[in-house]
């Protein structure tokens, strides 16, 4: 007889929020990760791991320890997340990413186990999950929170690496392409209803962006006076295209920090990471745009 880690769990529809963050252990900084921050979606996976018989059920804390994430034995009561990605024919990295997210959301509890049948997030879970994007939109205005979710996203990376192929993109429905205005747009658009943003539409293409700000079209605008959660497109060959946009996070209009997608340091406009980048004025032709409130 077959048991019941021997087989993929059996599937359902998805409920809970859509994939929130990447979670990494502490010892992912071996490969160039940065560890993630404690949180109540940590909390729901722990849970959701618990139910599917790979880790013991006790009081859940909200840290994604190394333990947990590649379990702390080779039986498969405490082998962790790994444990659920290898029952289910998955890259065993322990490492939380989209596609172990949503088989999460997904996959319902074995035969063999208390309450089989039902989803692996049961509801205090998906509770936890939503109290966790509700807490990390922070902020009173749209840009503040659309910011905050940005810094969340720090440390993604597209896979396979140099493809462009990244879940900004597969959510805007044009995967496998320069993604970091789609990154603006996902940010935007998971906390609240900007005017500037509708997913598949707009944008997808810096200069549309600059164009319509210039314009004063659908609720953009340039500014001399940027602010936390406004955006600042780089034109690097000065030529007229810009290139490249990200999240203005702080600084003046000679320096800053900003929050970008689709960059690192080898390649600032296809790079492939959400990353916390310096920037000045002389890098390039810079434009500062203010995404009007709803």
């Amino acid at each position: 007889m077959t048991e019941w880690w021997e087989k993929a769990n059996p599937g359902g529809p998805m409920v809970g929020p859509p994939f929130i963050r990447p979670l990494y252990p502490p010892d992912s900084t071996t490969k160039g990760k940065k560890p993630s921050s404690d949180g109540k979606d940590v909390q729901a996976i722990k849970r959701a791991v618990s139910r599917s018989g790979h880790w013991p059920w006790q009081t859940f804390d909200n840290s994604f320890s190394n333990a947990f994430s590649h379990g702390k034995s080779g039986n498969v009561s405490d082998n962790g997340l790994a444990g659920l990605q290898r029952q289910n024919n998955g890259d065993a990295t322990g490492w939380m990413g989209e596609w172990t997210y949503n088989l999460i959301r997904s996959a319902r509890i074995p035969q063999g186990l208390p309450n089989a049948g039902e989803p692996l997030l049961d509801q205090t879970a998906i509770n936890l999950l939503e109290d966790y994007t509700n807490d990390l939109a922070g902020g009173d205005k749209l840009r503040e929170k659309a910011l905050a979710l940005a810094v969340r996203y720090i440390g993604y990376a597209e896979s396979p690496p140099g493809t462009n192929g990244n879940m900004f993109g597969a959510w805007y429905g044009a995967n496998y392409e320069p993604w970091c205005a789609m990154f603006v747009t996902y940010c935007f658009e998971h906390v609240g209803n900007s005017p500037s943003f509708l997913c598949g539409e707009y944008y997808s293409y810096v200069p549309y962006m600059v164009n319509d700000a210039r314009s004063g079209r659908r609720g953009l605008a340039t500014t001399s006076s940027p602010v936390p959660g406004d955006l600042v497109a780089y034109d690097w060959g000065r030529d007229g295209v810009f290139d490249h946009i990200g999240f203005f996070e702080d600084g003046t209009v000679f320096s800053w920090q900003a929050i970008e997608g689709n960059t690192s340091t080898a390649n600032n406009s296809n790079g492939g990471q959400v990353m916390r980048r310096t920037r000045k004025a002389d890098d390039a032709n810079v434009v500062f745009i203010r995404v009007a409130e709803p």
